[in-house]
C-alpha cells in the first residue's frame, strides 16, 4: 500500500475541493444574489442614472442591484477587471486607454469589459465665472479650473485637451459637488466637465447667473481630435441650460453600460431587455436617457459586445458594427 504523508493528504483534500469551488463560483456569476453597479461621484450624471436604474433591475430580475458611487469611468474599468463589480458605466475614452494599456493604464491592459447597452454622449462643457469675462478657451490660461474626480472621464481628458491646445490652465480635481461649490464661492475660476447634459451642478450655477458657457472653436475641435480620434464632435441643444439660447458646439465621448465578460449570457440578456422595456422611467430620472435606445449600440465601434446583449439585438433586428462582434462565437 502506498503511504501518503500529511502534506499529501492536504494536497489531495484541496484538489478534491477545487471542482466544488469552481461550480460555486460559476453559479454565483450565473445567478448572483446581489450585484453592484459602478457609477461615479455624487453630483454627476452616472450616479443619478444608476440610482434610477438599480431599482428597475432589482424589481425585474429579483436580484438586489445597488448603484455604487465611484471616482468615475477610469475606476470603473479597474473595478470590472478586478471583479470588484460585475456591472459598470464606462466612457469610450478612458475605456479605450484601459483596453490599449495607454495613458492612465500605464501598460496594463484592461480587457474584462463587455458592452451591454448605450447610455448617452458625454459632451465637454467649458464654463467660466462671469467675473472672468472669458470670450474663448484661450482665456482659461492661468485660471483655476475644476476638472472633476481624477478617476472620471473629465480627470482623464481635461488636462490632455488643454495641453494639446497650448492653454496652461490650473486644473484641480475633486468630486463635482465640491467643485461646483468652490466655483460658486469664487475659489475656482471655471470648470471643464466631460459629463452628460444637463449637468445638475452647472444647472444650479447657471440658474444663479454665475457662469458663462465658452465653446471651443472649430479649429480647436479639429486640433483635439487629431491625437484623440475617439473624441467626436458633439452639440448641446439650445435650451438645455437657461442661458443657452443657441446650440453649443463642442466635443464628446460616448458612454455605455458594461458587464464583466464572465457574467452569464442569460442574466445580461435580461438586463438589456429590462432597460429598454423601462426606457420611459429612465428618461423621467434624467433626460440623457433619451439616447438609451437599441439603435445607438451602433456608436460602439471599439469594444466587444457581451454575447447576452448580442442575443437581444439580433432578436430585435438591430445592426451591430463588425468590431463589436470580435471574439463572439
Amino acid at each position: 500500500m502506498t503511504q501518503v504523508g500529511p502534506w499529501g493528504l492536504v494536497s489531495t483534500f484541496l484538489t478534491s475541493l477545487l471542482p466544488a469551488i469552481n461550480v460555486a463560483m460559476a453559479q454565483e456569476v450565473a445567478s448572483p444574489r446581489s450585484i453592484a453597479l459602478a457609477t461615479a461621484s455624487p453630483g454627476g450624471v452616472y450616479l443619478v442614472y444608476g440610482q434610477a436604474l438599480a431599482p428597475i433591475l432589482s424589481r425585474a430580475l429579483q436580484i438586489e442591484v445597488t448603484a455604487e458611487p465611484t471616482q468615475g469611468a477610469v475606476q470603473n474599468v479597474i473595478l470590472l477587471e478586478k471583479r470588484e463589480t460585475m456591472l459598470a458605466f464606462i466612457n469610450v475614452g478612458p475605456a479605450l486607454q484601459g483596453w490599449n494599456g495607454s495613458n492612465w493604464a500605464k501598460g496594463t491592459h484592461y480587457r474584462a469589459m463587455r458592452v451591454m447597452f448605450p447610455l448617452y454622449d458625454t459632451a465637454f462643457q467649458f464654463v467660466a465665472h462671469k467675473r472672468v469675462a472669458a470670450k474663448s478657451l484661450d482665456n482659461f490660461a492661468g485660471l483655476r479650473i475644476g476638472g472633476g474626480p481624477r478617476g472620471g472621464t473629465s480627470g482623464a481628458y481635461v488636462e490632455q485637451i488643454f495641453k494639446v491646445l497650448g492653454i496652461p490652465a490650473l486644473v484641480q480635481h475633486d468630486a463635482w459637488d465640491n467643485l461646483g461649490q468652490q466655483l460658486a464661492e469664487r475659489e475656482l475660476d471655471g470648470a471643464a466637465a466631460a459629463i452628460g447634459a444637463p449637468f445638475p451642478a452647472l444647472v444650479r450655477l447657471d440658474a444663479q447667473r454665475i457662469i458663462d458657457f465658452i465653446a471651443p472653436s472649430s479649429e480647436q475641435i479639429a486640433s483635439v481630435r487629431k491625437p484623440m480620434p475617439e473624441i467626436t464632435p458633439s452639440t448641446i441643444a439650445a435650451g438645455t441650460y437657461r442661458s443657452l439660447t443657441q446650440d453649443y458646439p463642442t466635443i464628446g465621448l460616448y458612454n455605455f453600460a458594461a458587464a464583466h465578460k464572465d457574467l452569464s449570457d442569460d442574466l445580461v440578456y435580461r438586463i438589456v431587455k429590462t432597460v429598454f422595456e423601462n426606457h420611459a422611467e429612465l428618461v423621467k430620472a434624467h433626460p440623457v436617457a433619451k439616447e438609451t435606445i437599441p439603435e445607438n449600440i451602433a456608436r460602439n465601434t471599439l469594444f466587444p459586445l457581451h454575447p447576452g446583449a448580442l442575443r437581444y439585438y439580433r432578436e430585435k433586428g438591430v445592426a451591430i458594427p463588425p468590431p463589436a462582434l470580435e471574439g463572439i462565437d
